[in-house]
């Protein structure tokens, strides 16, 4: 196939349901009814569009096991009222599952594969929380060679080494983890995810012990639950290092475990003129790359050049970057090493303060990035992330 023929692929409609902590406002919400909730809020903002036209839906899921496992694309869609004769499919790459998801939907749409499609990605820490889920099955056979032990190794030592290696020091670690949180408050404080946020309603049992029953509780979820207004450098200084004895890698200036989805609307060119839509912006490219596993932050140092070449792009072309933040070191590395400009990189605050939902952060960060650049007339916007088992994923879209 020719680059003249490749389709252009449309993101028509982008949202997210907010984050919730591990344990917190959305534990006991499941994975699958927080996708179909996604699914329903992005279907909701083109009611002209008919449903069983879309071809797939593609989601992101890190652990898709137990609650979240059954093929949960499926489920989900099917949850969100879809007609039966959508498919699903549910894919992983871990913590870029959910940006891989949105990938394969344009991609479908650029080889002419499809007209409308899902891409979407969901997580629940709470149902999931540890890695692996249920059960540890290392091929034994990685502990044999050096080159290959650091996938064994937890993500908090990968991140000690990255510090290591690349000369990020706690205070560094520490200011960033803070102005991550800053960010984060006064963005909501704005209003800046109006565009973006669907609130979801959850219910749950709750022991009333005076009374000796069993009540219902409902809550409307809002808003966020990451961002903390009273941070500060003297606490985060407090934290110790939870890694390594001598570390400095600390709870506060890593990602939160979290709970949370998002879908995607992709449409074709036919189709957005057939349904008469207004498209957000254009997928661009998406590209991922291996790095040593033990140093698995530094992934995006290899992706996001290669994002940008595909896309015929420089860095100082990006005028909005959604650079995961697993830990502060990882971040302030890639930051540091693709000179990256600091003002460009998570203008609303990142994974220290909002979360990582592991499978569905992709999704939930193209949809911030989409909506961000679209209110500060940005025109290219970037997503990144490292990857567990050491690789990186970036993504690039374009205002319209």
């Amino acid at each position: 196939m020719t680059s003249s023929s490749i389709q252009t692929a449309y993101i028509v409609a982008a949202q997210r349901l907010p984050v919730g902590r591990k344990g917190g406002v959305l534990a006991h919400a499941r994975p699958d009814d927080m996708l179909a909730h996604a699914i329903r809020a992005a279907l909701a903002t083109m009611p002209e569009v008919d449903r069983a036209q879309i071809g797939d839906v593609i989601v992101g899921c890190a652990m898709p096991e137990a609650e979240q496992g059954m093929n949960v694309a499926r489920i989900g869609l099917l949850l969100a009222g879809l007609p039966k004769e959508v498919p699903g499919m549910t894919i992983n790459r871990f913590c870029a599952s959910g940006l891989q998801a949105v990938a394969l939907a344009a991609q479908k749409i650029q080889l002419g594969e499809a007209d409308l499609m899902i891409a979407a990605g969901t997580e629940s820490m709470s149902a999931m929380p540890q890695i692996m889920g249920n059960k540890i099955a290392m091929n034994p056979r990685i502990f044999a060679e050096d080159a290959q032990r650091g996938i064994a190794f937890g993500m908090g030592l990968t991140a000690e080494k990255v510090a290591t290696q690349w000369s990020v020091s706690r205070d560094d670690q520490d200011a960033f983890a803070l102005a991550s949180h800053q960010k984060a408050c006064a963005a909501q404080a704005a209003g800046h995810f109006a565009h973006e946020m669907s609130p979801l309603e959850v219910s749950h049992h709750h022991p009333d012990l005076a009374k000796l029953e069993i009540r219902m509780r409902h809550q409307t979820v809002d808003r966020d639950e990451g961002p903390r207004a009273d941070t500060s450098l003297e606490k985060l200084g407090r934290l110790k290092s939870v890694f390594h004895a001598k570390g400095s890698v600390t709870a506060g200036n890593s990602s939160q475990m979290s709970d949370g989805a998002a879908a995607l609307m992709l449409a074709s060119e036919a189709a957005v003129k057939r349904y008469g839509l207004n498209p957000l912006a254009r997928f661009v490219s998406f590209e991922v790359a291996g790095v040593p596993p033990e140093v698995m932050g530094i992934g995006p140092i290899a992706a996001i050049p290669k994002a940008l070449s595909r896309a015929g792009l420089k860095t100082q072309d990006i005028d909005w970057i959604e650079l995961n933040e697993a830990f502060a070191a990882q971040a302030l590395a890639v930051i540091r090493e693709l000179a990256l400009d600091p003002a460009k990189v998570n203008p609303l605050g990142g994974a220290i303060a909002w979360g990582h939902p592991l499978g569905a952060t992709g999704a939930v960060r193209a949809a911030t990035a989409i909506h961000g650049i679209r209110r500060t007339q940005g025109r290219y916007g970037l997503v990144s992330m490292c990857i567990g088992t050491g690789m990186g994923a970036a993504g690039v879209f374009e205002r319209l």
